[in-house]
């Protein structure tokens, strides 16, 4: 696998431009921590070989299992300068139902190796919807959390997907899943929690402190394209959106033959503007009125004056005549709003 994702990155050396400088890294898409030093090597000289790097950040997404001291050092060397730590909860309750491999111990002794070995920006994830009679895990999650002060924290709700063993589960009726009320509060907790501490909600489900927003991300919400590699993995140039096959002995075989199997979507302006208004109005940037006006020839205070001034009555979106921005209430209802100023 890794010798075929260092070909498919030899092969995709032109996708985003010759003179293009790639200004951030993320390993993540599974747990690429689990890969040995020299796989890891192998990988970044690749990269080395055929881009031009002028990089501003470098992540690793892992899990707090994996960071031994010797492993946190290799990718200290190796030039990783943010660590991504899949804690989910620091209740080893909720862990053993997560099926976790970790326990709440090791979360807290990875982040403070993580700090022994030097790694200053540190973002931890979090899980909230775990259905409890009451806030309580929730509640302990947040002030540990809030305790460990890492620059970053990103938190998604839990969700039941129907071919999974939760999705099975319920419904058999042996799991019920959190109510969206309950999701809902416990996502309305995570807000006051955090910013009390401190952290800015500069994404719906990413907080960081001023100066620790994720720059990989914030490069794809605002629209920055970007080349992914291996099974499963997006790209996007600009213009036209593509993803690997997400299979893994058929990924291998074709590049064998020199060959990426993908599939290719080519998107219209009305695509791209809709994408834009998805992804912008989840930050805390906003819709960028003047840029949508320039860009697609779009009025939208004009062509969705009627709807913007609804939300606005309702408390859910703060409007002027350069950006659209969803309120802290309005966040709990992004995608519904984003889709209804669709084009």
């Amino acid at each position: 696998m890794v010798s075929m994702i260092c070909k498919e990155l030899a092969l995709q050396k032109n996708y985003l431009g010759k003179s293009t400088p790639i200004k951030t890294i993320y390993f993540g898409g599974g747990t690429p921590s689990l890969l040995s030093s020299l796989e890891l090597s192998a990988i970044l000289d690749t990269i080395s070989l055929h881009y031009q790097l002028d990089l501003d950040e470098m992540t690793i997404e892992t899990n707090p299992d994996d960071l031994s001291q010797e492993k946190l050092k290799s990718l200290k060397t190796l030039g990783f300068d943010r660590l991504s730590i899949g804690i989910q909860s620091f209740s080893n309750e909720v862990l053993r139902f997560y099926n976790r491999s970790h326990t709440a111990e090791e979360s807290l002794k990875s982040i403070d190796k993580a700090r022994k070995t030097g790694f200053e920006k540190l973002s931890i994830d979090l899980m909230y919807g775990f259905p409890a009679g009451d806030h309580q895990l929730w509640e302990h999650d947040l002030k540990q959390a809030v305790q460990l002060a890492p620059g970053h924290i990103s938190s998604y709700c839990l969700t039941v997907e129907a071919n999974t063993a939760l999705g099975k589960w319920a419904k058999k009726g042996t799991f019920k899943p959190a109510s969206e009320d309950f999701s809902a509060d416990q996502f309305e907790l995570m807000q006051k929690r955090l910013e009390d501490a401190g952290y800015i909600q500069y994404e719906i489900s990413n907080f960081g402190k001023p100066d620790a927003f994720a720059v990989h991300n914030s490069n794809y919400w605002k629209g920055t394209p970007y080349l992914g590699i291996g099974p499963s993995a997006h790209s996007f140039d600009g213009s036209t959106r593509q993803h690997n096959l997400s299979n893994n002995p058929k990924y291998i075989k074709a590049l064998e033959d020199d060959t990426i199997l993908f599939e290719k979507d080519i998107l219209s302006q009305e695509d791209l503007l809709n994408e834009y208004l998805l992804t912008a109005l989840r930050t805390i940037w906003g819709v960028d009125l003047q840029k949508v006006n320039q860009q697609f020839g779009v009025d939208i205070l004009q062509a969705k004056g009627t709807l913007i001034e609804h939300f606005r009555e309702e408390k859910l979106m703060e409007a002027d005549s350069d950006y659209l921005r969803l309120t802290k209430k309005g966040k709990l209802l992004a995608d519904f709003i984003a889709g209804k100023l669709f084009v």
